[in-house]
């Protein structure tokens, strides 16, 4: 499987504050296979300079997302009750301008009327993918100041 680290996976090590003590934007993942999410929940978390926050049920996601302070968000596309662009539209409602990028397994494009519908959609990512594509997807689109990768040293 693409997704995968050439170091050990350790449980998310997401950072939770800056250094000056400012609380940092988060990442809002959501996807129906926990095992899939589980590990890309990790994967960002060990190298993202900021915290992942992820969902498997897009009314959760949805349910939690005003009380999170989230730069991007990463939806998958095919997932049951609400499919990755209706739940982007419900997030519209909530937060208009927030970024967001899908992952999917399925052939689908970001055509012109989803591009109008929903301006804050800014790629689609195929799966397979490797962690580092989808982060530097994630630092492209993110809202915050600095963005989350890659972080110096690494």
């Amino acid at each position: 499987m693409p997704l995968s680290s050439s170091s050990s996976i350790a449980p998310s090590a997401a950072v939770s504050s800056s250094a000056n003590g400012f609380a940092l934007k988060s990442v809002l993942l959501l996807d129906d296979e926990v095992a899939y999410i589980d590990l890309l929940e990790q994967l960002l978390g060990e190298h993202l300079a900021c915290p992942v926050h992820s969902f498997f049920r897009p009314t959760e996601a949805l349910k939690s997302l005003p009380s999170l302070d989230v730069g991007l968000i990463v939806t998958d596309y095919h997932m049951p009750g609400l499919t990755g662009f209706e739940f982007l539209l419900e997030v519209k409602k909530i937060r208009p301008h927030l970024p967001a990028v899908m992952i999917t397994g399925h052939g689908i494009e970001l055509t012109p009327e989803w591009q109008e519908r929903l301006p804050q959609l800014k790629a689609i990512v195929k799966k397979p993918f490797k962690w580092t594509v989808l982060a530097e997807e994630i630092s492209r689109h993110w809202t915050g100041s600095r963005p989350p990768f890659p972080l110096g040293g690494r």
